[in-house]
């Protein structure tokens, strides 16, 4: 294990980005100056959250502050999730094998479609009338 005092971290999925750093400590989590519980109000989006610490066995220690912006609820914890996990890989390498299995540092390149000229929507057409 390296010495890392603060590990940092960029996470994205979909339209939201998030900015992560951790100190050894804890297990305090602080996402956007609100608390881990207040940000994440249910328990399957903050399950996403702690995967990473999960799976490498390292629950409460580390004392995390993440900046996540854009897109929603949803797309910021799946955000903070990848940083999370490359923090990890960061502080050791030996954890990448450990975690990479789970699909934790897989980028998710989902995202939505842009809007193109002449449609209503991205693929939905305008009606149409015969007469």
């Amino acid at each position: 294990m390296s010495e890392a005092k603060n590990l940092s971290a960029t996470g994205r999925r979909k339209n939201a980005v998030a900015r992560v750093r951790m100190t050894e400590g804890s297990g305090q989590i602080v996402i956007n100056g609100r608390s881990f519980e207040e940000y994440l109000p249910t328990l399957p989006l903050q399950n996403t959250v702690l995967a990473p610490f999960q799976h490498a066995n390292l629950l409460n220690k580390f004392d995390v502050v993440v900046s996540a912006s854009g897109g929603g609820v949803h797309g910021q914890a799946g955000a903070i999730r990848l940083a999370v996990a490359r923090a990890l890989t960061i502080f050791d390498a030996e954890l990448r094998k450990v975690i990479k299995p789970h699909g934790l540092l897989r980028r998710d390149p989902r995202m939505k479609e842009r809007k193109k000229p002449g449609r209503p929507g991205a693929r939905k057409r305008f009606q149409f009338s015969k007469r």
